[in-house]
């Protein structure tokens, strides 16, 4: 796996992004609105300057951490490459959740938008478990391989 840890560093970011998308908004529109600027409730701005603070809360946790986050893997452990790739596909769906969450004001079909909202919205429960059962397999890459003894 290439770059392991931006990786794991995304997925850290996407999890709250997706999780609470709403609330990362609703922060960031709290700040535009703070320094007098009038925003919109679904509005680009508030979701953009959510995903900014939110990405400088996972900068600072990186570097609280001593510069790498939860989960360091084993590359030449059992599942540690396989993990890596249902988080990165995990990571792949939440970035086009969050990417429709800006653009689907410019989408002119209204069918459109209620067929694409229900696939991304789907996005979030797939990307919930990519990234549950990617973390176990990088978890599991760092246990020490057990022999199976028959008698």
């Amino acid at each position: 796996m290439k770059l392991p840890e931006l990786n794991i560093f995304m997925a850290w970011f996407l999890i709250p992004q997706t999780l609470a998308m709403g609330w990362v908004a609703a922060v960031g529109r709290m700040l535009l609105e703070l320094f007098g600027t009038v925003t919109q409730e679904e509005g680009i701005p508030g979701r953009i300057v959510g995903a900014l603070l939110l990405l400088g809360v996972v900068l600072v946790l990186r570097r609280l951490l001593g510069g790498t986050l939860p989960i360091v893997g084993n590359p030449d452990g059992n599942g540690y490459r396989f993990g890596h790739r249902l988080i990165l596909t995990g990571n792949i769906l939440a970035a086009a959740l969050f990417v429709f969450q800006l653009a689907w004001h410019w989408i002119p079909s209204a069918a459109a938008v209620m067929v694409l909202a229900q696939f991304t919205s789907a996005f979030g429960y797939w990307v919930m478990a990519l990234w549950m059962v990617g973390f176990s397999f990088i978890y599991q890459s760092t246990l020490p391989a057990q022999s199976h003894h028959s008698r």
